[in-house]
Parts: C-alpha cells; sequence; structure tokens
C-alpha cells in the first residue's frame, strides 16, 4: 500500500465528516503540549530505550540541564507518560519508567525518526 493511500485511510478514521477544523485545532495542540517541546520525545525516547535512573536519562540526552529534565519528568508524570518510583532502601533509589500510555504513541515516534533520517538525507542530497 502507498504511503498517500495510508495517510488518505488514516485521515478518513481521524477526521469527522464535516470536517470540524476547531476541534482538530484543539486536538493539535493538546498532542504538541504533551508531546512538544525540546525534551520531551528525547526524554521518552531514553526511557523506553531502559534508562530509568535521573543520572542515566540525563547522560542520554546530550544539552539537558538537570532542571529542565527534572520539570520535564514532573510535567511527564502529570500527563501519566512515565511512572515515578521510589524505593526506600538504603540508598534512596528512584526510577522513571514509560506507562502503556506512553507507548501508545510509539508509532509516531518511530515515524518522527523515519521521516526525520529521510529529511536529513534528502537536504544532503540537495546541497551537493
Amino acid at each position: 500500500m502507498k504511503a498517500a493511500d495510508k495517510t488518505r485511510r488514516l485521515a478518513k478514521e481521524v477526521v469527522s465528516e464535516p470536517r470540524n477544523q476547531k476541534e482538530e485545532v484543539r486536538a493539535l495542540k493538546d498532542t504538541l503540549y504533551v508531546l512538544g517541546g525540546k525534551w520531551r520525545l528525547p526524554i521518552s525516547n531514553s526511557i523506553c530505550n531502559g534508562n530509568q535512573r535521573f543520572s542515566d536519562i540525563e547522560r542520554s540526552i546530550p544539552g539537558i540541564t538537570k532542571r529542565m529534565l527534572s520539570f520535564e519528568l514532573k510535567e511527564m508524570e502529570a500527563n501519566q507518560l512515565v511512572k515515578r518510583t521510589v524505593t526506600t532502601d538504603t540508598p534512596v533509589l528512584i526510577t522513571y519508567t514509560a506507562t502503556e500510555y506512553c507507548y501508545s504513541f510509539g508509532d509516531i515516534i518511530l515515524q518522527m525518526i523515519k521521516w526525520g533520517k529521510a529529511h536529513r538525507e534528502r537536504l544532503k542530497q540537495g546541497a551537493r
């Protein structure tokens, strides 16, 4: 099945007839609010790749500050994307894991990675 055909089929499933532009824009804004910004997708990717401790997540994302990572993890927890677990052993251990809800947008992230790689390659080809 061609990509355009898949896109048209998905559009029929997702958008209403007649189209409700206000509703679609609201849904896009909600998605961008939850997943948007510079750090949330890299953090999700890091956690889904097995990094569960704060320092491991921080190390896996070049350029993120401790303060920003802490802020984003709190926001992601509030949006039910990550679960924070505190183990009261000595020393106290805090881990972050992706929720099932977080995994529900896994296909979107994979498509974004695929598109980003293709886009970068396209730009390299055009620069020659």
